[in-house]
C-alpha cells in the first residue's frame, strides 16, 4: 500500500505540473494576442536609445517555442542591421531626437560590413548636428569599431577597450583520430577547401595559410582604415603593436590606456554617463524606480513602430539568404532551402520589377543551395532581373545561390568565393578491432552494406563518394563560369575552394561592383525599368504569428539581463566560450549526417550564428511563473 500511495502521489504531481504548464501557455497566448494588437507609439523629445544587448545580424533567428519553454538558457538578443540603420537615419532628420545613445555593455558584435554601414549612419547623425554617445563596461573589437563613430565614447572605470584583430589558431584533430584509430574518410574538390584539414592534418597547409593571410589581412586593413577615418587621432597601433608595453604604460588600467590611445573620450560609470545624456536630452521627470532612465528616451522598437516604412511605387523584391544553408524548412537565421524556395515561389506573381538576393552566408548543403538557385532562376525565366547583394560573406554555397545574378555587388570586406565541395564520414573498424570486435557477412555486390562505418568502407564506395563530390564541384564550376561569362577552365583557376575579399573578387571577375544593399536596390530599379519613378523594397518573409512575437519579446527581455564583459578577464572568458563553441561545431560536423557540403571554414563565425547560448537564464516557463507570482 505504501508503494501504491507513492505512485499515486507521483501521478498527481505530474498531473498538477501539466495543468500548470497548460494554464501558463493559455495566459501566454492571451497576453500575446493582446500585445500584438497595434498601439500608437508615443515619441518624446529626447534621445534615441539603442540598447544593443546582443549581436547585429542580417536576419533575426526564429525562436523555437518548445525549446525556449523548457530551456534554462535564453538565446542572446539579435538586431537586424537594416533596422538599426533605418532608425539612425530617421533620427538624423527628426527634430525630436536631440541625441543618439548606444548602450553597448552587452554588445556581442556583428560582421564588419554591418558595423561599417551602421557607422556611416552614425556619421549621418553627427553631420546633422546631433551628438552620438556610447557607453560600455568594456569594448571588444566590434564594439571599438562601432564606438569610433561616436562623438563621445564613455567607458566604466573598471573596464577598458581590447582589440585582438581577426585571426587566431585552428584546432586540428588528426592526432586524436589516429590515437583512437578513427578513419576520417574525406572527399573534397578544391585545393583550398580547408574545412576538412582539421581531420587530415596536424597543422595548417601552405595553401590554407595563403588564403587565411589574404582574407584576414584585408579584414584587418579595412578595420584599421575605418577607425582612422572615424577617429583620425586614435592610435590603435599603441594597443596592438606592443600590448604588454601599452598595458604597463597605463599601470594596468585599461580604461586609462584606452583613453590615452584615443579610443575612449571619457571615463565614468553608468550613472555619470546617464546624467551627461540628461544634460542633452532633458531629464525624465517621470522616473520613479531604479529601472527608469533619468533622461527622456525613445527605444528602438518603439521608434521603428512609430515610423513604419511607407512603401509606394514599383516593387523590388528582396529575398534574404542568411546563415548556414541547410536542407529543409529551417530559419530564419538559417537558410533552409525548402523554406526560401517556397517563399520565392509564393511571391513570384507579386509584380516585382526586379529581385534582389541578399546573401550573408558561409554556405552549407549543396543540395539546398541548388534548391534556392533554381527558385531564383524561375524569376529569371519570367524576365524579372536578378541583382545579388553580398553582405559579410557569400562563400561556397553562398556563392552558389549568387550565380543567377545579372549584377553582383559586394563590399570591400565581403568574404566570397570558396568554390569547392567536400564531405566527411568517419568509420571505426580499427577502433573496434583493438577491442576484439570484427565484422563478417555475405554480400551480393561490392556495395552490399556500404558504407559500413563499423566494418570499414570498400574501395568501390570510396571511389563512388569521391566521384560524386567531383561531379558536384564540376556543376558548381559550370554554374559559376556561365554566370561570370568565363570558361570553366578559367573559373577553375580562381576557384579551388579559395576565398577572396570583395575587391579582389571584383578584380578576378567573381563580382561586378563594389557597393552595399542600397546600391544593389538602385541597380535593380534601373535594370527593372523603373526609370525616374518611385520604387520600394519589399522584403520577402513569413508573417509572424502573435505567439512568436510574444516569445521574441521575452527573449529580448532576457537578453537584457545577460552577463556583460566587465573587464579584461571577462573578455578572455568570452573568447574562450567562442573558441569552445567553434571546436564543438567542428567535431559535430564530422558526425552529423550531411550530404555534399559547399561550406567556408575561413569565414569567421558571426555573433549569434552556430553558437550555443552561453548565458544562464530563466526558462520562459520560469519567467512566466515569476511574472504571475509578482503581479
Amino acid at each position: 500500500m505504501t508503494f501504491a500511495r507513492k505512485i499515486w502521489k507521483l501521478l498527481v504531481g505530474v498531473k498538477d505540473a501539466l495543468a500548470l504548464i497548460f494554464l501558463l501557455l493559455f495566459f501566454a497566448l492571451l497576453y500575446a494576442a493582446l500585445a500584438s494588437r497595434p498601439a500608437p507609439g508615443r515619441i518624446v523629445d529626447g534621445a534615441l536609445l539603442l540598447d544593443l544587448n546582443g549581436s547585429i545580424v542580417e536576419e533575426k533567428s526564429k525562436v523555437d517555442p518548445l525549446g525556449l519553454l523548457v530551456s534554462a538558457e535564453a538565446p542572446s538578443g539579435e538586431y537586424q542591421a537594416r533596422d538599426v540603420e533605418r532608425a539612425l537615419r530617421l533620427a538624423a532628420g527628426d527634430s525630436r531626437i536631440k541625441v543618439v545613445v548606444l548602450d553597448m555593455s552587452r554588445f556581442l558584435g556583428g560582421g564588419m560590413v554591418h558595423i561599417e554601414e551602421i557607422g556611416k549612419a552614425l556619421d549621418a547623425v553627427r553631420k546633422a548636428g546631433k551628438p552620438v554617445l556610447t557607453f560600455a563596461n568594456a569594448y571588444a573589437d566590434d564594439g571599438v569599431q562601432l564606438a569610433s563613430h561616436a562623438s563621445e565614447v564613455w567607458v566604466d572605470p573598471m573596464g577598458g577597450a581590447f582589440v585582438a584583430g581577426p585571426g587566431g589558431n585552428q584546432v586540428y584533430f588528426k592526432g586524436l583520430l589516429d590515437r583512437f584509430k578513427v578513419n576520417a574518410h574525406v572527399y573534397r574538390a578544391g585545393t583550398y577547401k580547408s574545412f576538412v584539414e582539421p581531420y587530415l592534418r596536424s597543422d595548417m597547409s601552405p595553401a590554407a595559410r595563403e588564403a587565411y593571410q589574404d582574407i584576414y589581412g584585408a579584414l584587418w586593413n579595412g578595420y584599421k582604415a575605418d577607425i582612422a577615418r572615424a577617429r583620425p587621432r586614435a592610435r590603435l597601433d599603441q594597443m596592438t603593436g606592443d600590448p604588454v608595453a601599452w598595458s604597463r604604460a597605463s599601470g594596468g588600467d585599461f580604461a586609462e590606456g584606452a583613453k590615452a590611445a584615443g579610443l575612449v573620450d571619457r571615463i565614468g560609470d553608468r550613472t555619470e554617463f546617464q546624467n551627461r545624456v540628461a544634460e542633452i536630452a532633458g531629464k525624465n521627470d517621470a522616473a520613479k524606480g531604479s529601472g527608469d532612465l533619468p533622461y527622456k528616451a525613445n527605444r528602438l522598437a518603439a521608434w521603428l513602430a512609430a515610423n513604419p516604412e511607407k512603401g509606394e511605387g514599383a516593387k523590388i523584391g528582396v529575398v534574404t539568404v542568411a546563415g548556414e544553408i541547410v536542407d529543409g524548412d529551417a530559419g530564419p537565421g538559417k537558410a533552409g532551402g525548402d523554406r526560401i524556395a517556397d517563399l520565392l515561389d509564393e511571391n513570384i506573381d507579386q509584380g516585382f520589377k526586379a529581385l534582389v538576393v541578399r546573401v550573408d552566408s558561409p554556405g552549407g548543403s549543396a543540395m539546398a543551395a541548388e534548391r534556392i538557385r533554381r527558385a531564383i532562376d524561375r524569376y529569371k525565366a519570367r524576365k524579372i532581373p536578378i541583382v545579388v547583394s553580398m553582405g559579410n560573406m557569400a562563400a561556397s554555397g553562398g556563392y552558389w545561390v549568387s550565380t543567377p545574378g545579372q549584377q553582383v555587388f559586394a563590399q570591400p570586406e565581403t568574404i566570397t568565393g570558396s568554390i569547392g565541395v567536400f564531405a566527411v564520414i568517419p568509420s571505426f573498424e580499427r577502433t573496434l578491432g583493438d577491442y576484439g570486435v570484427t565484422s563478417d557477412g555475405v554480400k551480393t555486390t561490392a556495395l552490399s552494406g556500404q558504407p559500413d562505418i563499423l566494418g570499414g568502407f570498400s574501395p568501390e564506395v570510396e571511389g563512388m563518394l569521391q566521384a560524386s563530390i567531383e561531379n558536384t564541384y564540376r556543376k558548381f564550376v559550370g554554374l559559376s563560369a556561365a554566370a561570370r561569362r568565363m570558361t570553366p577552365e578559367k573559373l577553375d583557376s580562381v576557384a579551388q575552394g579559395r576565398v577572396w575579399p570583395g575587391q579582389e573578387a571584383q578584380r578576378i571577375g567573381l563580382v561586378d561592383k563594389i557597393g552595399g544593399l542600397d546600391a544593389a536596390l538602385a541597380e535593380a530599379a534601373r535594370i527593372g525599368g523603373v526609370g525616374n519613378g518611385k520604387w520600394q523594397a519589399v522584403h520577402l518573409k513569413e508573417d509572424a504569428d502573435s505567439f512568436s512575437k510574444f516569445l521574441d519579446g521575452l527573449t529580448s527581455d532576457s537578453a537584457s539581463e545577460s552577463t556583460a564583459a566587465f573587464d579584461f578577464a571577462s573578455f578572455v572568458a568570452l573568447r574562450r566560450q567562442q573558441q569552445f563553441a567553434r571546436v564543438a561545431e567542428q567535431v559535430g560536423g564530422m558526425f552529423t549526417a550531411r550530404g555534399a557540403q559547399a561550406y567556408c571554414l575561413e569565414c569567421p563565425v558571426l555573433p549569434g550564428r552556430s553558437q550555443p547560448a552561453t548565458v544562464k537564464q530563466l526558462s520562459v516557463l520560469e519567467r512566466l511563473a515569476r511574472f504571475f507570482s509578482e503581479t
